[in-house]
């Protein structure tokens, strides 16, 4: 597979390291000093580009993409908000592919699954309130992290207690999702649901960005033969199952 890599920043540099171990071609690097090798003939080849940037490029970074009829596997988070209508108008009415996410890590996935299972379970028992907390790196600039937006939005559609979520909230409708910015923390995701009797949690801690930068290239794998606007979700339930 011929990869482009759009954004050449720690988990870049790492991607790069894990697609040529499986086998894999890196075709074009593009980082912010040389936005012209969209244009490059190079970049035209690719069967796929990795998008890790920032939330301000994101977005530009599919247009011109797309431009040059490349797919995009993207972990740029904070987006959405403004670009989200005209993303998927691109992808589900203009042929163009996108597979996002706000986290590629496995273990991400799987504890995804588990919240949602927990969720479930969790609805016919009120005494229990729930709260999340995450925690990454200082250099983060968007908060909460798309993971943990991904998770709350999850509890909310499940848990019919919590009406939407909020940061910093003492609503007892809204799910409270703190954040913490800390040191070099690649990511700490945790839900707990606490009652007068007992406490359960469940907590993700990444030891390093490597998960993220295999599921990244695993994703890219399973893009290639796909079309339009898919979700790590699409991806889980095609391969694995949940």
């Amino acid at each position: 597979m011929k990869i482009a890599l759009i954004g050449y920043g720690k988990m870049g540099k790492m991607i790069e390291q894990i697609a040529l171990k499986r086998g894999h071609e890196i075709v074009c690097v593009i980082d912010i000093d040389n936005q012209q090798d969209f244009e490059s003939d190079a970049f035209k080849t690719a069967d796929v580009a990795i998008e890790f940037t920032a939330p301000q490029a994101a977005y530009g970074n599919y247009l011109k993409a797309w431009q040059q009829g490349v797919k995009v596997v993207s972990g740029s988070t904070g987006w959405k908000k403004e670009h989200e209508k005209d993303v998927r108008r691109a992808c589900e009415q203009e042929g163009k592919t996108l597979l996002w996410a706000s986290n590629f890590s496995i273990g991400v996935g799987i504890f995804a699954a588990v919240n949602r299972y927990l969720a479930k379970v969790m609805n016919s028992f009120p005494q229990y309130d729930v709260e999340m907390e995450e925690t990454h790196h200082v250099h983060k600039l968007d908060h909460p992290s798309g993971t943990a937006i991904t998770l709350a939005e999850d509890i909310v559609k499940l848990v019919d207690r919590k009406t939407d979520w909020a940061e910093d909230t003492t609503d007892p409708k809204l799910l409270r999702v703190d954040n913490i910015r800390r040191g070099e923390v690649p990511g700490i995701h945790t839900v707990r649901y606490d009652s007068e009797a007992d406490l359960i949690t469940i907590t993700h801690d990444a030891h390093n960005r490597k998960g993220f930068a295999l599921g990244a290239v695993l994703a890219a794998e399973w893009t290639v033969n796909q079309h339009g606007l898919l979700t790590i979700d699409d991806y889980y339930k095609d391969v694995y199952g949940f």
